[in-house]
């Protein structure tokens, strides 16, 4: 399908090593012809790591779609009823905003955006990084992979001997991944072995 004309919701948590293999995905969906709405988490406003400054990373964000992100809890309600998306990316999504959207917990901009979409009825994408997704974390990934509506973009260990419990989106599969999910179906394989990307 075509992602023409759709507004996508694209919320980006503090998984700040990740974000130079989103922001090409990002500029992807603005190409296909896609509105893009930035959201993003305290966190990424507020950190700045040898990855990038929290400003200018807004910046780069609000410069690629041509919108103002979304910072706060109360801009990001009115994505439910009053401004509906089409749909809901959270990329990369961290293991500690999958373990509180795993639990219902709505306590940051994208998460709120997150519930909003859900209430719509509407497909959440999510393109994990996190390194405890095989650790402490699996039950909360293992309960968003069997809840109706959310979607992954299809992931694996990155680094499955110096890093055995982490697991990392293939990025680069972002736009297939929102196309098939706003038509109700999840790419697979869903878990692929990530760590052959870098050889």
């Amino acid at each position: 399908m075509s992602l023409k004309g759709t507004r996508i919701g694209f919320g980006l948590t503090g998984s700040h090593c990740t974000y130079d293999a989103v922001f090409p995905e990002i500029e992807k969906l603005v190409q296909a012809g896609a509105e893009v709405i930035p959201v993003v988490t305290f966190t990424v406003q507020n950190t700045d790591t040898r990855f990038g400054n929290g400003e200018d990373w807004i910046k780069k964000i609000e410069d690629l779609t041509g919108n103002k992100v979304i910072d706060s809890i109360v801009k990001a309600e009115p994505l439910g009823p009053k401004m509906p998306l089409d749909c809901m990316v959270i990329s990369p999504i961290t293991g500690n905003t999958m373990s509180k959207f795993a639990n219902a917990m709505t306590d940051s901009p994208v998460l709120m955006a997150a519930k909003a979409t859900l209430r719509n009825g509407k497909p959440i994408v999510l393109g994990i990084s996190t390194n405890d997704a095989l650790g402490l974390n699996g039950v909360n990934l293992m309960r968003l992979m069997a809840t109706k509506n959310i979607y992954f973009i299809p992931f694996g260990q990155d680094d499955p001997i110096k890093k055995p419990n982490s697991m990392v989106a293939r990025m680069s599969m972002t736009c297939e991944t929102i196309e098939n999910a706003i038509s109700g179906k999840q790419v697979q394989p869903v878990i692929v072995e990530r760590y052959l990307d870098h050889n």
